[in-house]
């Protein structure tokens, strides 16, 4: 594979959107512990990335839903190497380094996983991983999520999620919701990858924030219409901005 690092720089993020008419509804709501939430940033163009994506998935089918969230950020500083990923997007670039920079990395990389804002490096290593979530779950959260989804009379997905702190919420504590759709592929026709039908799972296709938590409450709303044949779910986080640590999670996985 190609080495590529890419010196850090600081990110863009995106915007609230607008609540949607809706019609039918499903409601998720974090539980009364803290939650691990599982970055993988990831992408098309680079061939160490698949067996991530592989690993990503059997995470995902094997996690209890109360204890960590997974999630796979598709960047886009592979996409002039050969092959656009679809996925990509500059503001998941833009957080990977800033999480880097908050951890005290000078580069970044693919494959590269965060647990809970923290790069773990041993991420391949299931125990470690495990036992780090474990930690985490054995912790009080901070805040409290309540996620409410419902779909649209044309299919579209739309969700409310509303956010409240609990007592020691830090003062920058942030809040972000995210769009996640699994089951999809894509057949690489140039780059590492070429000749490759790759398989993707828990995919962020909207990203959504930062809104920060004013007066202890916060609300983010948005909607999305998936690919045939795939699932899709919402899950919603506080972050810590100062130091990037992300402090709970919740998923409504009710979509798809």
């Amino acid at each position: 594979m190609q080495a590529f690092f890419i010196r850090l720089v600081a990110g863009a993020l995106a915007a609230v959107t607008a609540w949607p008419a809706l019609a039918g509804s499903c409601t998720a709501t974090s539980p009364a512990h803290r939650v691990a939430l599982v970055e993988l940033y990831t992408s098309e163009g680079c061939s160490s990335c698949p067996p991530a994506d592989r690993w990503l998935s059997k995470f995902d089918r094997a996690r209890k839903s109360d204890a960590a969230v997974p999630i796979a950020l598709h960047v886009d500083y592979w996409d002039s190497l050969g092959w656009k990923d679809r996925f990509a997007q500059a503001s998941f670039t833009g957080r990977q380094q800033r999480l880097s920079t908050q951890g005290g990395q000078r580069v970044v990389y693919t494959p590269e996983v965060f647990v809970a804002g923290r790069e773990w490096r041993n991420w391949s290593d299931g125990s470690s991983v495990d036992a780090r979530i474990r930690q985490m779950n054995a912790e009080a959260p901070l805040a409290d999520i309540r996620i409410e989804t419902s779909t649209q009379i044309e299919g579209r997905l739309a969700f409310d999620a509303a956010f409240s702190a609990r007592p020691n919420l830090p003062a920058d504590a942030v809040a972000y919701a995210a769009i996640i759709e699994s089951g999809l592929q894509s057949q690489v026709q140039a780059g590492e990858n070429r000749g490759v039908l790759l398989h993707h799972d828990r995919v962020v296709r909207r990203w959504i924030g930062p809104v920060r938590i004013a007066d202890g409450r916060a609300r983010l709303t948005g909607d999305y219409a998936g690919e045939p044949k795939t699932k899709y779910s919402v899950v919603a986080f506080v972050e810590n901005a100062a130091t990037g640590e992300v402090l709970q999670v919740a998923e409504a996985a009710c979509g798809g």
